[in-house]
């Protein structure tokens, strides 16, 4: 009786161990999502903040089917990727759209008629974000990135073209953040 009762116990506290992952601004992440069929591993989390204050908003976390630290690999694989945004603060639909529009029109200046279109379609599907909400992005080769918000598809947006061109906003030559482009890369975040 007192074997089963340490025995219970044991198994009490393994159920209760945390998962491996990574923690960044207290929001945890699994080390391994699966995308279509794929095993994606998480190459790193990014911290933006805003402002001159350097206020939070929210942590990135991107996963990849082989870990990099070089932009140019990651953005020049042909397999799935999965970028998620978890906010720690909230943040309206309208600045999450600026922040987009900006971030394609520094790195695609002359590609931009040609994805305004979708990236319009996209801006369409943007909720204002409250603190513990996520939006996730998952790109499926050969058909585009599928947009989620809090476990909601939204839909999709088509081409292999436009999925590079969203992770660009982040790993891109003129990313929307240095700091969160550092973290998703492997280094630090926050």
């Amino acid at each position: 009786m007192k074997r089963e009762l340490v025995l219970a116990s044991v198994m009490a506290a393994l159920s209760l161990t945390p998962a491996h992952g990574a923690e960044c601004k207290r929001v945890q992440f699994p080390d391994q999502v699966q995308v279509d069929g794929t095993n994606l591993t998480l190459n790193g989390l990014g911290l933006s903040r805003e402002s001159v204050f350097r206020i939070s908003v929210y942590v990135a976390a991107l996963y990849v089917d082989q870990p990099s630290h070089e932009p140019r690999v990651i953005l020049a694989s042909n397999a799935p990727y999965e970028l998620v945004l978890q906010f720690v603060r909230k943040v309206d639909a309208k600045d999450v759209r600026k922040r987009w529009e900006a971030g394609f029109a520094r790195n695609f200046p002359e590609e931009l008629p040609a994805l305004r279109e979708r990236i319009s379609r996209l801006n369409g599907w943007v909720a204002d974000m409250k603190p513990g909400q996520r939006m996730t992005f998952i790109r499926i080769p050969g058909t585009g990135i599928q947009f989620d918000v809090n476990g909601t598809v939204k839909g999709t947006i088509e081409g292999d073209d436009f999925a590079t061109a969203f992770l660009e906003i982040w790993l891109g030559e003129a990313p929307s953040s240095p700091d969160v482009k550092a973290g998703l890369l492997g280094g630090a975040c926050g």
